[in-house]
């Protein structure tokens, strides 16, 4: 994967968090639901940056730890869940209950990055053959 591809890749964890993000607050306000409350925006910021920097640091790391990139990836989602202990859960089980709301709030997100990102992983991870 050259640079070229790898921000194709970045790009398109971006767009599709924007379209996920756009959908997902027209749904909410569609249903009569706040659309902004329960972190929504600071998950897809946080989901969509750690992704994209995910993604860059295996490319970055692809020839120093070839062998390693798997690891790398699942260091990944690691950091991602100490992200979501840190930022969201305390103010979503505030109340000793996540709600539905509070789950999609940071699920939906999380998804639509982690797909992205699983994407392009298997994509770097392929062209080193």
């Amino acid at each position: 994967m050259n640079k070229k591809r790898l921000f194709i890749y970045l790009l398109i964890i971006a767009i599709t968090s924007l379209i996920a993000f756009f959908i997902h607050t027209v749904v909410l306000k569609q249903m009569d639901l706040p659309p902004y409350e329960h972190k929504i925006v600071l998950a897809y910021i946080v989901n969509t940056c750690l992704a994209m920097g995910i993604l860059f640091c295996l490319y970055f790391f692809k020839e120093k730890f070839r062998d390693q990139l798997g690891f790398l990836f699942m260091l990944g989602s690691f950091l991602k869940f100490i992200f979501f202990f840190i930022l969201f859960y305390p103010a979503y089980h505030a109340d000793n209950e996540v709600s539905t709301l509070e789950f999609t709030s940071f699920f939906i997100p999380y998804a639509t990055s982690l797909i992205t990102e699983t994407f392009g992983g298997v994509r770097l991870l392929n062209s080193l053959d």
